[in-house]
């Protein structure tokens, strides 16, 4: 994605815009107080110059104060906020009146009259536009030209000249500002569909949420289903006919009154016993680990493999990289028997004298790596499993692949064997 498509850019930019969007409020609410100050203290320093007679000065006290007032109430109105209105388009009148009679007064008011350069679009409707800029652009040119109204020929050309100078300005600033509204209009667009794509990337990472969840217990669901078919199938066919027997033997102890008889009859319900026994641990070898009731997958582990060291004899290193958390009990639980099932199979097939098991937490992914410097094999060649107990690669797969995760091998012969395990980080309800 790129960066200015992110959540953060689309903020930012919005942001910008809105700022940008004060600024010229403010512009506007303050700056016409701001030029008639300045072109009162213009006209009170240039009084000489000018030669403004008495009755001039108290018209200019007047227009001025009228002014002050008609700013007063367009702040307080909040004309600036509003955008385009008849009461907006009202006040600009009303100041372009004032400006007028204070310019013809002293040209130097032409600084209060300057700012309807700037308030034609926000204020006037937008049939009215060109006609307020046509207005300033008057004041200004009259006062470009020394004054209003102008006395001789020469300066009504010299006026006309201006006007045409300062139209042809106000035509450039017109066509600017249409490019900068289509800027800003575009930027609004971006926004807009930057929000709506960003809600889109929401709504998607919740449905991807759920639908792992729901993933997750159909492969719980499955996985139990699964167990149940495979003891039950075993429990037919293994310890269900060891007890079979064991019954037939013990009925022919009953009915006998030859001793040595009765005790090869014992003897052999007590090997039916013992095989019955096996079959059972091993039926029940893969159900949930009793090792994770009170402790972490991490802590499970660790105690895995420092027993399993101690049992064998072959030194085992367990290493937690990345920040663990409380897992689903479904991750722990496969991934605590993968590392069994590992363990198991480098101490039958491996003859290692060094083990390393590493479990990882990542971004969104857990992985458990088992190695061993052992004799290593070929992965495409691997043997059946026997019925020693356990379900070697194929059952770490399985347990992998249930969880939408997966189980890569790598070894070679006299080279030692690697086998990973990933699964999503799902974390405990």
């Amino acid at each position: 994605m790129d960066e200015r498509d992110t959540p953060e850019a689309g903020d930012e930019l919005g942001r910008a815009v809105e700022d940008v969007e004060q600024r010229w409020r403010d512009f506007h609410r303050l700056s016409p107080l701001t030029l008639l100050g300045i072109g009162v203290l213009l006209a009170v320093a240039t009084n000489t110059m000018f030669k403004v007679s008495e009755t001039g000065w108290y018209a200019m006290v007047g227009l001025v104060a009228g002014a002050a007032v008609l700013e007063g109430i367009a702040i307080r109105a909040g004309l600036a906020r509003k955008g385009p209105s008849v009461a907006g388009t009202v006040y600009y009148g009303l100041r372009w009146a004032l400006a007028f009679g204070l310019a013809w007064i002293n040209p130097l008011f032409a600084f209060y009259a300057a700012i309807g350069y700037f308030g034609a679009d926000r204020f006037l409707l937008p049939r009215l536009v060109k006609f307020g800029l046509a207005a300033s652009a008057v004041i200004l040119a009259g006062s470009q030209s020394g004054g209003l109204p102008p006395e001789n020929a020469g300066q009504w050309a010299f006026f006309g000249a201006l006007y045409a100078i300062n139209m042809a300005l106000v035509a450039a600033m017109v066509h600017l500002d249409s490019k900068e509204r289509e800027r800003t209009l575009a930027q609004v667009a971006t926004i807009a569909e930057l929000e709506h794509t960003n809600r889109a990337l929401q709504d998607a990472l919740d449905e991807n949420a759920a639908l792992q969840a729901q993933l997750l217990v159909q492969a719980r669901e499955a996985g139990v289903s699964d167990e149940r078919r495979r003891l039950a199938a075993e429990i037919h066919d293994t310890i269900a006919q060891g007890l079979t027997g064991i019954i037939a033997q013990l009925q022919v102890v009953a009915n006998t009154p030859d001793q040595e008889q009765a005790r090869e009859h014992l003897d052999r319900a007590a090997d039916l016993a013992r095989h019955s026994l096996g079959e059972a641990r091993r039926s029940v070898h893969n159900l949930a680990p009793a090792a994770l009731d009170d402790a972490t997958l991490a802590e499970a582990l660790k105690k895995t493999v420092e027993d399993w060291s101690a049992r064998t004899g072959v030194r085992a290193d367990f290493t937690l990289t990345g920040t663990a958390e409380p897992l689903h009990e479904e991750i722990g639980a496969s991934l605590l028997r993968i590392a069994e099932e590992a363990l198991s199979n480098a101490a039958r097939h491996a003859a290692a004298t060094r083990v390393g098991v590493t479990l990882s937490f990542m971004a969104g992914e857990v992985t458990l790596d088992v190695r061993d410097d052992g004799r290593g094999f070929d992965p495409l060649s691997v043997p059946a499993r026997s019925g020693a107990g356990g379900f070697g690669l194929d059952g770490m797969r399985a347990r992998a692949e249930r969880l939408a995760g997966g189980v890569t091998v790598e070894s070679e012969e006299g080279g030692g064997t690697a086998i990973s395990a990933r699964v999503p980080l799902v974390r405990h309800d």
